[in-house]
């Protein structure tokens, strides 16, 4: 009997032994695929031409830089956006620059500010039909032309309310054209930026800076006058599919604490013709910068509180410098602002385009005035994610115990995709393999594909992986985001 005492000891003393070393060999992280969050829309990619021009005698801009590849080079740009072995995305944003209308009524000239933009997405929309993909569509108003400001000039700052009419009918027409296009507009977004009255001059409503892209000043009051307009006209068009968003303040925080959150929330019939949640989502911790902007889920909760179910889409934010700074901001607007879809800015650029101080910000290709071309680290990094997050599945729950990593999760659900999900490591200190417990997939094996910031690593494959009692067991250098397919 002492003898059977004493191994029931040892046996727990190895047990309670064993189950301290899974604890401190490891990271505990989780992915749970049957808790579901929101339903996924898809990433998505944006093409900027025409961004800056105060005047249209003999000045051309084009910051995508497609005027600058021949036709073999744009082939292989526009495969790598939008193939099944390149980004594989589900949206595209197309701007409406100011332009298009020289007067209320006048005609419509939709093709000489916009010609490479264009060029780029039916090109990208005829790769996906191909095998039977189709590629929505958001439109976003850039700026109003001169005549619907109240100072009758391109970077006008007040909106002429007498215009709101043919300010729509602006944006109808040209969901129209691109409609003739083959390019399948499902939403209408009202304005880029418009919360941000400090880039004016307070007297003349003059704009301060001469690179300041396209916007003017849009009131919260006003966002909502304008809604109700643009869907009154889209009704009037016979084109009440194409729904209408609140327009895009620049980031979560001006949302929600410049008042236009609680004017839309506050407003039933705007409420009742509010289709999509948009916003741009540029992260910047910094609060004494007056950029500053975090994501948070006080907008998409107050307004799902009110219309349960409506989507929100993050329509432009920051590539970072090509790192895990972007895809750290992707999983914040994913995972605390509960959003649907994420469209980087500005995906393509010919840097030197840009007006004004140099432009440095990040995106995926780099075109040079020279005609050079190359795909960046930024762009491998957002591939991992788009890979994982397709069009139809849902965002899945997940845990992660370290503070400068993140893990990511799409459930295929209904949607035909397989289960997915993404680790980003940035540890410098203190690092340990992550053990990555799987709950409720299907899939007990995943195929695995590696980026790195330095681009040493350019979603490579690395194998597949076993799930093995339950967990999967990695250990990513420093500087990687890996995506896990499931494979039968």
């Amino acid at each position: 009997m002492a003898r059977l005492l004493v191994l029931l000891i040892a046996l727990i003393v190895l047990q309670s032994t064993s189950l301290s070393a899974q604890t401190l060999d490891a990271i505990p992280a989780k992915v749970d695929f049957g808790d579901l969050r929101q339903a996924w829309d898809g990433f998505g990619f944006n093409y900027v031409e025409n961004a800056q021009l105060r005047t249209r005698e003999g000045a051309t801009q084009d910051l995508g830089g497609f005027s600058r590849l021949d036709d073999e080079e744009k082939a292989t740009i526009v495969e790598a956006v939008f193939g099944a072995d390149g980004l594989d995305i589900d949206i595209v944003k197309l701007f409406l620059d100011p332009w298009h209308q020289e007067e209320p009524g006048g005609v419509f000239d939709h093709v000489s500010t916009t010609r490479n933009m264009l060029e780029f997405v039916e090109a990208g929309v005829a790769v996906a039909k191909k095998r039977g993909k189709e590629i929505q569509a958001i439109s976003t108003l850039y700026g109003p032309p001169p005549w619907a400001t109240m100072q009758k000039r391109i970077g006008g700052r007040d909106l002429d309310p007498d215009q709101f009419v043919a300010l729509a009918d602006y944006m109808i027409e040209w969901a129209k054209f691109l409609r003739s296009r083959g390019i399948a507009v499902k939403y209408l977004s009202i304005h880029n930026e418009g919360e941000d009255f400090y880039r004016w001059d307070y007297e003349q409503g003059s704009q301060r800076r001469e690179e300041f892209d396209y916007n003017a000043y849009w009131p919260p009051q006003q966002v909502n006058s304008f809604i109700r307009t643009l869907s009154e006209r889209l009704e009037h068009h016979g084109l009440s599919e194409i729904g209408v968003t609140n327009g895009e303040p620049s980031n979560w925080t001006r949302f929600r604490q410049w008042g236009y959150a609680d004017a839309l929330a506050n407003d039933a019939e705007v409420i009742e013709n509010l289709d999509l949640i948009t916003t741009h989502g540029f992260i910047k911790g910094d609060f004494g910068k007056l950029s500053y902007g975090t994501a948070d889920s006080y907008t998409t909760d107050l307004l799902r509180s009110k219309k349960p179910g409506l989507h929100a889409w993050v329509t432009s934010y920051a590539w970072g410098k090509m790192d895990n700074v972007f895809t750290r901001h992707s999983h914040e607007h994913i995972y605390l602002a509960k959003v649907n879809a994420l469209i980087p800015w500005a995906g393509i650029q010919n840097p030197s385009q840009w007006l004004g101080p140099a432009h440095t910000g990040g995106h995926a290709v780099t075109i040079t005035d020279d005609g050079k071309w190359k795909l960046t680290a930024g762009y491998y990094l957002y591939k991992q994610l788009t890979h994982a997050g397709r069009r139809g599945t849902r965002v899945a729950h997940t845990e992660i115990a370290n503070p400068v990593s993140a893990l990511f999760a799409f459930a295929g659900a209904e949607s035909g995709h397989p289960d997915a999900f993404v680790v980003v490591d940035n540890i410098a200190i203190w690092g340990r393999p992550f053990r990555i417990e799987i709950a409720n997939s299907k899939y007990s094996k995943f195929a695995a594909f590696r980026s790195s910031e330095n681009s040493k690593e350019q979603f490579q494959p690395i194998g597949e992986f076993e799930v093995d009692r339950g967990s999967i067991t990695y250990d990513p250098p420093k500087g990687t985001v890996t995506t896990f397919i499931g494979i039968e």
